[in-house]
C-alpha cells in the first residue's frame, strides 16, 4: 500500500510518499482510509517538538475515517461499516490498523473528511469548554486564533452550547469565514485588540478565553477576563510559551486552566466516550464543520506545509 513515511524529523520536508507493507493483525480492525486529518500536533511530532518523541521511520496520522476492511470475529465492527478513529500513528496511509476500543461508527449524514474534522479538534474543544472551562449558557467566550482548526471548533461548539462568541483573527481574509461559523463579533488581532474586546463587553471583559496561540497575546488575554473568568491554555501556535504572574489571578479572582485532552483520556480510560457522545449530539442537532481543505495523500508534504505557513482556514485532510 501507499503511505507517507516520516524519514527524518525535519517537518514537511521529512515526509516521503512510498510503498510500505500492508497492515494486518489478528486483534485489530483494518480500515481502508477515506480521509486522515492533519493537525498541529502532527507538525510538532514531525519537527521533534511534540511531548511524544518518535524516531523515524514511522507513518504519522492520528485522525482517520474510512471503511472496515477486516475485523476480529468477536468485534462489534463488520466489513463495510463506516468508522472513525483517534489513533496515535499510522493514519497517513491507504490502510490503518486500529484497536477495536479506539473505533466509533461514523455519524450519519457526513462524509469521511467531515468526520475527521470532528475528531481531535471538536472533541478537544468540547472537553475544554464543557468540562475544563465549565461554560454556562449566556456567558461570553473570546476565541484567539479563530480561523484554524481549533479556533473553528471553539467558535462552533461555544455557540452550540449557548455562549456569545467574540472571535479574533490574525488575517483580514479570515473575517468572513469566521463570521460564517456563527461568531457574534469578529475582530482583528492587532495592536489595541484588548480595548476592542472591552468595548464589545461594555468594559466588563469576557467569561472565558480560548487561547491556542500563547506568545505575546497571553498577558492581554488575562486582562480580557472579567471577575471569575477562566483562560483555557490549548497550545502555543505563536511559538512562545508564556508565564503568568500569579498575583493577577489572586487579585482579580481569575483562573488559568490547562487543556490536555489526549493526556486526560490516556489517564482516564473510557473517558473519551463521554466527549464523543457530546460532539455527536451536537452533530445530530445540526452542527457541521466548515468544508475541509482536501489534499491527495501523495501531497502530504504540501498539506503539512500549508498548516505550518498559517494559511489554512478550518481543517486540512488527506485523501488516499
Amino acid at each position: 500500500m501507499k503511505a507517507l513515511v516520516a524519514q527524518e524529523l525535519s517537518g514537511p520536508a521529512g515526509l516521503k510518499y512510498t510503498d510500505v507493507d500492508d497492515v494486518k493483525g489478528d486483534d485489530v480492525v483494518v480500515i481502508d482510509v477515506g480521509a486522515a486529518g492533519v493537525s498541529f500536533p502532527d507538525l510538532l511530532l514531525l519537527r521533534g517538538e511534540y511531548q511524544l518523541r518518535l524516531e523515524p521511520p514511522f507513518i504519522p496520522g492520528m485522525e482517520v475515517a474510512g471503511v472496515v476492511r477486516s475485523a476480529p470475529y468477536e468485534s462489534e465492527f463488520k466489513p463495510g461499516q463506516r468508522v472513525t478513529a483517534l489513533s496515535m500513528l499510522g493514519g497517513w496511509a491507504e490502510q490503518v490498523a486500529v484497536a477495536p476500543e479506539n473505533l466509533k461508527p461514523t455519524p450519519d449524514g457526513i462524509d469521511d473528511a467531515e468526520a475527521v474534522a470532528l475528531l481531535g479538534n471538536y472533541q478537544t474543544m468540547y472537553f475544554a469548554l464543557a468540562k475544563r472551562g465549565a461554560l454556562r449558557q449566556g456567558e461570553t467566550v473570546l476565541v484567539l486564533g479563530s480561523g484554524g482548526g481549533i479556533g473553528t471548533a471553539s467558535v462552533q461548539i461555544a455557540k452550540a452550547l449557548g455562549a456569545r462568541v467574540i472571535a479574533m483573527v490574525h488575517r483580514p481574509e479570515a473575517m468572513d469565514f469566521v463570521r460564517s461559523l456563527g461568531a457574534d463579533i469578529v475582530l482583528p488581532l492587532t495592536e489595541g485588540w484588548l480595548a476592542a474586546v472591552k468595548d464589545a463587553t461594555d468594559g466588563r471583559g469576557v467569561d472565558l478565553v480560548v487561547d491556542p496561540v500563547g506568545g505575546d497575546t497571553f498577558d492581554d488575554a488575562i486582562r480580557a477576563l472579567d471577575t471569575e473568568g477562566r483562560l483555557l491554555v490549548i497550545g502555543f501556535a505563536a511559538g512562545g510559551i508564556p508565564t503568568v504572574k500569579v498575583n493577577r489571578l489572586l487579585l482579580r479572582n481569575v483562573s488559568v486552566i490547562g487543556v490536555g485532552y489526549g493526556e486526560f483520556v490516556n489517564r482516564k480510560p473510557g473517558a473519551q466516550s463521554l466527549f464523543e457522545y457530546g460532539v455527536n449530539e451536537l452533530v445530530k442537532a445540526g452542527l457541521r464543520p466548515p468544508p475541509p481543505i482536501r489534499f491527495p495523500l501523495s501531497e502530504g508534504s504540501a498539506a503539512l506545509q500549508s498548516l505550518a505557513d498559517g494559511g489554512v482556514l478550518g481543517k486540512v485532510v488527506l485523501e488516499p
